[in-house]
């Protein structure tokens, strides 16, 4: 899981979490450029529709809570031991409740 953190790219992960996490990468960094391709390789590494439905809904709502926290000015836990998330995947949040 550590090395995943850091960065999946280099981690020691199976094809089907590797097509998962550079699909969710290119979604989260440039949703304009994605092709049914990419759906296309989702499906050869064994992902249905519900599972592909997942993966962007999941990575698209970590995008969606990221941007309100930062519109809204929420302040993150630096205790967190995800404040040095990868580059590329979205980091959730740490915010406390109120």
């Amino acid at each position: 899981m550590e090395a995943i953190s850091r960065d999946y790219r280099e981690a020691d992960i199976g094809d089907e979490d590797r097509s998962m996490l550079d699909f969710a990468a290119k979604l989260t960094v440039a949703p304009q450029s994605m092709e049914v391709a990419d759906i296309d390789d989702l499906r050869l590494h064994g992902f249905d529709d519900l599972g592909i439905h997942d993966i962007v809904v999941v990575t698209s709502y970590f995008a969606f809570v990221n941007r309100a926290a930062d519109g809204l000015g929420v302040e993150l836990d630096n205790r967190s031991p995800r404040r040095n998330c990868p580059v590329l995947l979205p980091c959730p949040p740490v915010t406390q409740v109120i």
